[in-house]
This record gives C-alpha cells, structure tokens and sequence, in this order.
C-alpha cells in the first residue's frame, strides 16, 4: 500500500498548520483518519474527516480575521 497524492498533500498541510499555529504535529497527525482504496490499494484520507477539518481550518480563518489571534 502507498499513500495517494492527496494524502501527501495532506500531510504537508498538517505541518504547515502545526507551523502556523504552535501546535504539535504528532497531535494533528494522531487525530487524521484515513482509508483504503478499493480497487488501487492506494491510501486515501478518509471523506468524513476532510470535511470535519476543512470545517475547522474555515472557522480558525474567520476567528482569525475576526480577533487577529487563533490559540486563545
């Protein structure tokens, strides 16, 4: 099994984020849920959970924009 590219590109933004906001990469890594193509045995994140963190990277955005601040 590998990882498809998405998934990559997940990662990556996984540490950006962590970068960003002083948090530990472990924990966003940890919380991430993933799943097993049928067909090409690739490994791809799992639909539920990129829709849940795409919610909550839209609402960091907003608090940010709103307050200036994201970890308080």
């Amino acid at each position: 099994m590998h990882l498809h590219d998405s998934t990559i590109a997940h990662v990556a933004k996984l540490v950006q984020l962590a970068m960003i906001t002083g948090t530990d990469v472990i924990d966003h890594l940890r919380m991430m849920k993933l799943s097993e193509g049928s067909d090409d045995g690739l490994i791809y994140i799992d639909k539920d959970y990129e829709s849940e963190h795409s919610g909550s990277i839209n609402d960091m955005i907003k608090k940010l924009n709103k307050e200036g601040v994201v970890n308080e």
